[in-house]
């Protein structure tokens, strides 16, 4: 049986979005005969009836686009009066029978709050470079980011080398450490700073003195925006400003400025800091976060022609499976203890 299937990409962009909305089209359109429609700019789309058609003549060639072609969005229909309501109403008046949505934590609960306090059919694929959403062993987008992760300590390690500094590297992720862990051993940080853990900066200076006495002339510094300082009183967060999002969220960053100022002051030696920003989710995705997000979309559209909703098409292993969408609102999937310990070994 035809159906029509609306597609959105909600909260920060991802090299892969592209590639999933790719698999989903193909598959629905000549496996099932589906029809297939772009919701523009994520929730706020459904909000205001904004949707364009999608034919696989619109996705046939970007294969190798970063971003997405739809457009998106932090937006959280249920901070709008009778948001909930509302999606439903504009769902049933566009004349869709389901909706794949991809993005992360706040995207996929703004879903699973549709699917079971509105029932609106809906399907999910776990998107977000900080690679912090339960439920699957890895999020798409998040090879792509750590690749430039690492890619930035080997141009940094060149620049450090030769003038004899310290550089700070602040790697985005929020709450989770995944991208300052995998892209910090890969890039060869010599200290690896993490959210999960909070950090005493006077340890920090102490080893990076050790390693200036054994001999190394430079340091590599990879620091999490959502990196804490140990305080007598607790810990803290550093961030942008008081702003918050309609999911709640403050904006990280500047650790990177305070952490090289406190090492120089502490150590000696001169130290810089470099914000890796957006540098991290742009541009196009690796080989794998294609093959990965594709597969994804195939999934996707295969849940759809099962009826299968209210789930959550994710990687275990080596396999895609569905799981239920609930999974993504149990919080977030940060780094465990033993990868944690096992980072150490390389710190001096």
């Amino acid at each position: 049986m035809s159906k029509k299937v609306g597609i959105l990409t909600g909260g920060g962009d991802a090299p892969g979005l592209n590639q999933v909305i790719r698999g989903a089209v193909y598959r629905g359109i000549k496996h099932y005969n589906f029809e297939f429609f772009g919701i523009l700019d994520g929730w706020r789309g459904l909000l205001e009836k904004q949707m364009v058609p999608l034919t696989i003549d619109d996705v046939r060639d970007i294969s190798g686009e970063g971003g997405t072609i739809l457009g998106s969005s932090r937006t959280n229909p249920f901070k709008t009066e009778d948001g909930g309501a509302i999606c439903k109403k504009n769902f049933e008046e566009l004349g869709l029978d389901a909706i794949i949505s991809l993005g992360g934590e706040d995207t996929m609960g703004v879903a699973y709050q549709l699917f079971s306090e509105y029932e609106v059919p809906t399907v999910g694929a776990p998107k977000t470079i900080d690679n912090d959403l339960p439920g699957t062993d890895q999020c798409f987008g998040f090879d792509t980011a750590i690749n430039r992760v690492m890619e930035a300590f080997d141009r940094l390690r060149t620049t450090a080398r030769s003038h004899h500094r310290i550089l700070v590297v602040e790697v985005m992720g929020r709450h989770a450490g995944w991208m300052t862990l995998v892209g910090g051993v890969a890039g060869g940080a010599d200290i690896i700073l993490l959210p999960e853990e909070a950090f005493d900066i006077d340890e920090v200076a102490e080893k990076l003195k050790k390693l200036r006495e054994e001999g190394r002339k430079y340091a590599l510094v990879a620091a999490s925006e959502g990196a804490k300082f140990k305080f007598a009183e607790g810990t803290d967060i550093i961030t942008q400003d008081a702003q918050i999002d309609e999911f709640g969220h403050v904006r990280l960053g500047g650790i990177g400025k305070i952490l090289a100022k406190e090492l120089q002051k502490r150590t000696g030696w001169e130290a810089r800091h470099v914000v890796l920003g957006h540098l991290q989710r742009g541009g196009a995705p690796s080989a794998f976060d294609r093959w990965f997000s594709t597969r994804l979309g195939i999934a996707a559209a295969d849940q759809i022609a099962n009826e299968n909703y209210g789930t959550m098409v994710v990687l275990k292993g080596s396999e895609i499976v569905p799981v239920s969408l609930q999974e993504a609102a149990k919080g977030i999937r940060t780094v465990p203890e033993d990868l944690i310990n096992m980072m150490k070994i390389f710190e001096p």
